[in-house]
């Protein structure tokens, strides 16, 4: 998203010196990671003394510059994209590369895979697709810059432009089948949210705190909701977008808002089961018992999934800038901003396994594997570890 032109300079400075969360995600994390007390210090010093965790490979491809790529995760491959327009094709079990290509563009949001379709965006609004083989299939034009992976299910690519529209396309030519456009505020956060497909719904957050559900085939609104309302006297207190990707089971989805709320809902329905405070820019995630947060603060807090009961706070991670967080059978798991990968028990959020990547930021979620989890971080580091 983008942020009204005269308000930018004044909005970047107040929110880098307070809550840190606008501007590219670089400029947050560079902030972040240099700004912190001697408390902070002294907790990151004493997070070098845990047990590493087992690194399983490593590879890399280029830099994110301001852009956040996230590697798209397959049950045989794992596809992973830089900001100069590479892209390339892993093996999830030993990290060899496969393939890698030269899409002749520059690329702004990737990766997202499925259907035998490979995909990622352009800062000029393109969408580019490629079978497994990397071999090009189509390309399609939309509003404005891709900053999100793009989503492809039942014949349908989902793609989120820059300026807030979502566009459905044809997964076998890229022909555009509905395009979903609402009133976005003169002042938001730029963000790589994306939207989630699960359920034959696509659900997606927006500015202003509101949260909604499209059919994927038509791009038809089955429920809208307000997650957060905003609060404040100034434009700046009163920002409450969804800036990070709802998650959802069964029965409920859950999702965060910037200086918001935590909450969820039925998923067929809307209806709101529970919400609490919160601020997150980054995301959560969920598991058969608990809803996680990576909150603007640095600390990972936990919440019954049924009624919202706060289970516990982990805020000894040095208040560095978190990761949406993974839920990996017994742990969940965040980067952070110095490259870190910390792995904290589900039941309690103890630290138990901490290791370092290369010093860039991780900025997406983990990636799932069959047998552990893959990072990738600003500087283009492909990580992957084991389930502790």
């Amino acid at each position: 998203m983008s942020i009204n032109t005269t308000l930018k300079s004044a909005f970047l400075l107040v929110l880098a010196l307070t809550l840190a969360g606008c501007g590219t995600p670089l400029d947050f994390f560079s902030k972040k990671s240099s700004a912190i007390s001697q408390e902070q210090a002294a907790q990151i010093a004493q997070l070098r003394t845990v047990a590493g965790a087992r690194q399983l490979w490593q590879n890399s491809v280029g830099e994110g510059t301001a852009v956040a790529f996230a590697p798209a995760v397959g049950s045989d491959a794992i596809y992973a994209a830089d900001a100069s327009g590479r892209l390339a094709r892993f093996e999830p079990t030993t990290g060899r590369q496969v393939w890698s290509i030269d899409t002749q563009h520059k690329l702004s949001g990737g990766v997202g895979a499925g259907s035998g379709v490979v995909l990622v965006g352009t800062i000029k609004g393109e969408v580019l697709a490629f079978d497994d083989t990397g071999r090009s299939l189509w390309k399609a034009q939309v509003s404005s810059e891709v900053l999100s992976p793009p989503q492809v299910d039942v014949g349908i690519v989902v793609v989120r432009a820059g300026d807030g529209r979502i566009f459905g396309l044809e997964a076998a030519s890229g022909k555009r089948r509905w395009v979903y456009q609402r009133v976005t505020p003169a002042l938001t956060v730029r963000n790589f949210a994306g939207v989630l497909i699960a359920r034959g719904a696509v659900f997606a957050g927006f500015a202003g705190g509101k949260l909604a559900a499209l059919s994927v085939a038509n791009g038809d609104v089955g429920w809208e909701v307000t997650v957060s309302q905003p609060r404040g006297a100034t434009e700046l207190e009163r920002i409450t977008d969804i800036t990070s990707l709802p998650v959802v089971d069964n029965t409920q989805l859950c999702t965060v808002a910037y200086q918001g709320r935590a909450a969820c809902f039925e998923a067929v329905s809307g209806r709101q089961m529970w919400a609490r405070d919160a601020s997150s820019n980054a995301g959560l995630a969920m598991d058969d018992e608990y809803v996680y947060v990576s909150e603007d603060s640095g600390a990972v807090v936990a919440y019954n999934k049924r009624n919202g009961t706060l289970v516990w706070k982990q805020d000894k991670l040095g208040g560095l800038k978190l990761s949406a967080p993974l839920a990996l059978g017994a742990h969940i798991v965040v980067g952070d901003s110095q490259g870190n990968v910390t792995f904290l028990k589900y039941n309690n959020g103890a630290v138990v396994a901490r290791s370092a990547t290369d010093g860039s930021a991780i900025l997406t979620r983990p990636g799932l594997l069959s047998n552990g989890l893959v990072v990738q971080t600003v500087k283009g580091g492909l990580y992957a570890f084991g389930a502790q």
